[in-house]
């Protein structure tokens, strides 16, 4: 009698960069609350390389791109009204990034179920995906609030991972950036990355397993992954 089929991997999919195209809002909300301080605006080129880190990294690198440094008392008046700011705003432009709910429908159709694991606060992740109408394709939406553990410590891919129902020997990631290579990497999973994120360097330098250009692409290299159990 041959042995049964295993589940399809479950996919982990991190957020800002991979799944959506928020920089235009974050952005815009970072410089509404420079502005507000008295500081300077970040050009979008520069501010968007910022995403990926969560919101107080963001603020201090917008804040040092103006050649300040603020006590933390300030940072955390900041921060507060950033996320403020940025609940009211987060998806004004905000949108999926192209062929995302044609692949997903096809790696559901071919039994993989989906997380997603990123350093945004999980509220907003939240909020973000109900305003896209996604949050129904996730089986668990983790922030860097969930467990209070952040990328790249490899925990906080492991807990998602369990969160979703899934096993980390039968997962793999989907990310933009370094730190979600690096994340992978350390929880000892496949990782696949997009180029079209807000990784600083061309993200193949990091050596993803996979990389795609487009999710058009993400079926084929997905199934191109292969497991020993």
């Amino acid at each position: 009698m041959s042995a049964p089929a295993r589940a399809a991997p479950l996919l982990v999919f991190d957020l800002d960069g991979t799944l959506v195209e928020t920089a235009p809002d974050l952005v815009a909300t970072l410089n509404v609350i420079l502005a507000r301080e008295g500081m300077a605006p970040v050009p979008y080129e520069t501010a968007r390389n910022f995403v990926g880190g969560g919101a107080r990294l963001m603020l201090a690198q917008g804040i040092k791109a103006d050649g300040r440094i603020v006590e933390p008392a300030r940072l955390d008046r900041m921060f507060a009204d950033f996320i403020a700011y940025y609940a009211d705003n987060v998806a004004v432009h905000s949108r999926p990034y192209p062929g995302l709910t044609d692949a997903l429908d096809i790696l559901e159709d071919r039994g993989h179920r989906f997380a997603v694991c990123t350093n945004k606060l999980e509220h907003l992740s939240v909020l973000l995906l109900n305003e896209l109408k996604l949050t129904g394709r996730f089986a668990a939406i983790c922030g860097q609030d969930t467990f209070a553990i952040a990328k790249p410590d490899p925990e906080i891919l492991r807990r998602t991972i369990a969160a979703a129902g899934g096993d980390t020997g039968r997962a793999i990631m989907v990310g933009d950036s370094e730190t979600d290579i690096l994340t992978a990497r350390a929880a000892g999973i496949p990782v696949v990355a997009v180029d079209f994120g807000y990784s600083e360097k061309p993200v193949a330098q990091y050596k993803p397993d996979r990389l795609i250009s487009h999710f058009a692409q993400l079926p084929d290299e997905i199934a191109g992954i292969s497991f020993d159990n």
